[in-house]
């Protein structure tokens, strides 16, 4: 029954995944780097130009950012447990076989890949969670100001 055409052929389909994912887990991990880089510069004076738009804007610019930080947090851990799975049923199947070299080298893959997509979900983690604390600081500042203008 399990050697049926379906299951050859989802096997067949799974088997083909493992690049994407792994390509995507890299493109996912390029983008955290560059927003580490785009938190820097909020931190560090960014979010001071920021004060001089209007607050509409200010909450549409957060609210984007925290959406990236959010998407990488998410998508870190799925594609790195998608990278995990997918190598481990043929480094599996060569277990049975009596294969270690070919088993070795699968749980390589799948550990690499937990461990890129935890790093991934981490760095989205941290960054969404600074930068609630520092909109949120900048939009209260934005409220007393204009409070106090009038």
């Amino acid at each position: 029954m399990l050697d049926s055409a379906i299951f050859a052929w989802i096997h067949q389909l799974v088997g083909w995944l493992l690049e994407p994912v792994t390509v995507a887990m890299l493109a996912l991990l390029a983008l955290a780097i560059w927003d580490i880089g785009v938190a820097c510069g909020e931190r560090f004076g960014g979010l001071v130009r920021w004060r001089l738009l209007p607050t509409g804007e200010v909450e549409r610019r957060a609210r984007r950012r925290l959406e990236r930080s959010d998407l990488i947090a998410r998508l870190g851990p799925i594609l790195g447990l998608m990278g995990t799975l997918i190598p481990l049923g043929p480094g599996l199947a060569a277990l049975g076989e009596g294969d270690l070299k070919v088993l070795g080298v699968a749980m390589r893959v799948a550990f690499d890949a937990t461990v890129m997509g935890l790093l991934g979900g981490m760095v989205g983690f941290v960054l969404g969670r600074l930068r609630r604390r520092w909109y949120d600081e900048l939009l209260d500042a934005m409220e007393r100001e204009t409070e106090g203008a009038r």
